[in-house]
């Protein structure tokens, strides 16, 4: 435990990122694209960058222990101005892209904070019907200045002398903010989870000491989930700071594909719905050809044991070989299509994923594993790259302690957890214990050898008619193993059995329904054939075997348009809103109950 905690402190971002630009500063830093061209910076072109940055901001008046709120895409600007605003002691707040007038008056109302950043216009137009609101708000800017009024721009910001960065971070201490990340807000109101220097460079040296590499200078990282969320602000933004990953920038999660296929990360995260839409799309793409997809099949379902003796230093010289001529034959080639032939770390996370999706990633090469973390605790507090153990979060992350409560709940301890809510005390007290426990709220259980499952969300049980308690997280991951099936949400609370929305796969339902002669238009027309239904209520049954009586899922009602992140049913990481899945489909959820 002592080792992770010596190396980490007394030391600060704006100071490990300092020696980084010493060490590495002709290297590629960051990479963003301007048009179809990419350009690069090197690290000391981003340290020069942030010097100039740095002192535009001092010249907006910005001083030490304001905050700044940014609200822009993936794009290189973002990182230069989330560190030069750390380099004069304030504090730079991420909120999501998609914050309604509403939403941006409640975050930079809480936040206070004296000077915001937006991309472009778009963004401009969501804090125009608020502005007059917005009273501890001195000055708004723009990255790429359109039609609309801002008071600065990036220009601005960039055309003044620059501050000495070394005096800058020498004023810096290891307790001040680094940032809040604000909840997504699914149980109520956001709350601004305050995170320090001293967090970062911990899970950072975590981080380290856990990874399958030595050296993580230069490794390729693609930045393309919100920077409001404390999973890309660790996996791309601080990795690139403290570690020296070269990130490449993309502005549209939905590119996160084709930016890979250009990039060929070494180090890739996504959110469960990645990896589902990755091997949805696969599959989909391998079952034009029925003989090939059998065989293909046949190789994964061979290699699956394989690939976990391997994950856990245990492959005979025979599994060796016959995992080489499987790879040869079939995985390579696949792994290359996805640009994901390079990787040497792929992690999934911020939701439950399928052991058996997670297994078939294994066994085609992709090293893949499950963490487990919240904004609370800095994003890490579980997990392991190899020696895993699929339908579990891994054991506890170095230097850090994981224990289970007496009601069942996952409660950690360490330089891990954050210093509490912002202006929140009263919620600070129910998350903190007095011994330093930060509560989860989810429920879990310990193996013998430190390996955590979780089992569910204490507040999110189903608890039926009959007073059963249910996991609606692991009835949905088996759902999502029904190979039509790309998103579901269990319901039953108060109800006298179990039921499911489930939303169609719209890289894989079509393509069935052609093998199958069914003619349609839209997905809406696949979800209402009965030839469909039949298929996903078979496969209802499959999926339900290992689970029992009470708590299976009796009834499913198909759906065609699949939902989407940053909206009333997926929060912008796709964790289900399950009051706004009530709401939204009221209806439908009274039909499964009335027939």
């Amino acid at each position: 435990m002592s080792q992770t905690t010596d190396h980490a402190t007394g030391r600060t971002i704006a100071q490990a990122f300092l020696d980084v630009v010493e060490a590495r500063g002709s290297d590629v830093a960051l990479r963003g694209k301007e048009g179809d061209a990419w350009r690069e910076r090197t690290f000391a072109q981003y340290a020069d960058e942030v010097a100039r940055v740095a002192a535009g901001l001092r010249a907006q008046g910005v001083e030490r222990g304001d905050r700044v709120v940014l609200m822009m895409r993936n794009m290189p600007e973002f990182h230069v101005l989330d560190v030069a605003a750390l380099m004069i002691g304030a504090t730079p707040i991420s909120i999501y892209n998609s914050s309604a007038p509403d939403q941006i008056e409640y975050l930079v109302g809480h936040s206070g904070a004296t000077v915001g950043i937006v991309e472009d216009d778009s963004f401009l137009a969501r804090f125009e019907p608020v502005r007059d609101q917005l009273t501890s708000l001195r000055s708004l800017g723009v990255v790429q200045p359109g039609e609309r009024a801002a008071d600065f721009t990036w220009d601005d910001l960039l055309a003044n002398d620059p501050i000495d960065l070394a005096a800058a971070a020498a004023d810096g201490s290891p307790d001040d903010l680094v940032t809040v990340i604000y909840t997504s807000g699914t149980t109520g109101p956001p709350k601004g989870v305050q995170i320090t220097n001293a967090n970062v460079l911990f899970v950072a040296e975590a981080t380290r000491q856990l990874m399958a590499f030595d050296d993580a200078a230069g490794k390729r990282v693609v930045s393309y989930l919100p920077m409001a969320h404390i999973a890309e602000r660790t996996v791309s933004h601080y990795s690139n700071l403290v570690l020296g990953y070269e990130v490449s920038c993309c502005p549209e999660p939905g590119k996160i594909a084709a930016y890979c296929a250009e990039v060929r990360p070494n180090v890739l995260f996504g959110v469960p719905r990645v990896w589902e839409k990755i091997h949805a799309g696969l599959v989909a793409a391998l079952s034009a050809d029925p003989e090939k997809a059998q065989q293909f099949d046949e190789a994964v379902e061979a290699s699956r044991p394989i690939a976990l003796r391997r994950s856990w230093g245990e492959a005979t010289a025979e599994d060796d070989a016959t995992w080489a001529f499987l790879d040869e034959v079939a995985f390579t080639p696949v792994r290359a299509l996805l640009g994901l032939d390079q990787l040497e770390v792929a992690v999934t996370g911020a939701a439950p994923i399928p052991a058996d999706l997670l297994t078939w990633f294994r066994a085609i090469g992709v090293p893949l594993s499950e963490v487990y973390g919240m904004s609370e605790n800095t994003g890490l507090m579980t997990w392991t790259p190899e020696r895993i153990k699929p339908g579990t979060v891994g054991p506890a992350a170095p230097g850090t302690e994981v224990a289970i409560a007496e009601d069942g709940e996952v409660i950690t301890r360490g330089p891990h957890v954050f210093r509490g809510y912002l202006d929140d005390p009263e919620k600070t007290a129910e998350a903190l214990s007095d011994d330093g426990w930060l509560h989860t709220g989810d429920i879990g259980e310990l193996d013998d050898d430190g390996y955590l499952k979780i089992v569910d969300r204490k507040k999110e049980l189903i608890i039926t008619a009959g007073g059963k308690n249910i996991s609606p997280a692991n009835l949905e991951a088996a759902l999502k193993m029904i190979p039509l099936v790309g998103q579901a949400a269990a319901i039953g609370d108060q109800r006298p059995f179990v039921s499911a929305l489930v939303v169609l796969d719209p890289d894989t339902a079509p393509v069935w329904a052609k093998q199958h002669g069914i003619d349609f238009e839209t997905l809406q027309d696949l979800a209402d054939n009965t030839d469909v239904i039949a298929a996903v209520e078979a496969g209802l049954e499959e999926v339900m075997a290992g689970f029992n009586n009470a708590e299976r899922v009796k009834k499913v009602k198909v759906l065609g348009e699949e939902w989407l992140p940053d909206s009333e049913i997926l929060t912008p990481t796709s964790k289900l809103k399950r009051r706004g899945v009530n709401t939204a489909f009221a209806k439908e959820i009274e039909e499964l109950y009335a027939r």
